[in-house]
């Protein structure tokens, strides 16, 4: 498979367990979990692929966020964060680091020196324990800008933080008042 063909799955894979299974009319259990055959039969009839096992393997092996995770006998697959539809993962709180990082787009600053960081059509905001991690996140938006997340103080204070599968912390909410751009 070419790294082109790895890629168009990937999004395709994002789209369905992410945001809307029902596109290819699959279901996904309350942990976000689907079926792995079902998966792989549901997305060839939609879109008239091929796509093997093997070629699911590969992709949730080599995507390089490691957005994509089985269960422990590869029965099932699911999504290790970024949902804009309900899905429990199931996550318990964690202590997060002293500080994380959160990369967007220049022209969102305004509104986030407004109102704080939202998790706005996902379930969760996403944060970065590195500068570069979050600059490569806010590059994919347009001109990017790093805003750094005090933490451990929001956590003091009653936040909650969870850690994905995946190594994305994650937060419902973080107000203005834990920001400071970098």
């Amino acid at each position: 498979m070419t790294e082109k063909e790895a890629r168009k799955i990937s999004k395709f894979l994002s789209l369905l367990l992410r945001h809307n299974p029902g596109k290819v009319g699959l279901t996904l259990n309350a942990q976000g979990w689907a079926d792995v055959q079902e998966l792989i039969l549901k997305i060839n009839e939609a879109r008239g692929w091929e796509l093997t096992k093997k070629d699911l393997d590969e992709v949730v092996a080599t995507n390089n966020k490691k957005r994509f995770a089985y269960n422990e006998d590869q029965s099932l697959i699911r999504a290790s964060q970024g949902h804009s539809i309900d899905i429990d993962l199931g996550l318990e709180p964690s202590a997060p680091p002293d500080k994380l990082f959160h990369g967007t787009a220049a022209r969102f600053l305004d509104s986030i020196l407004a109102q704080g960081l939202n998790s706005r059509s996902r379930q969760h905001v996403h944060l970065s324990l590195d500068i570069e991690t979050a600059t490569a996140v806010g590059k994919r938006h347009g001109k990017p800008v790093i805003l750094e997340v005090h933490s451990a103080q929001m956590a003091t204070d009653g936040h909650l933080f969870y850690l994905s599968e995946n190594n994305v912390w994650l937060t419902d909410h973080v107000p203005v008042k834990y920001l400071s751009l970098i």
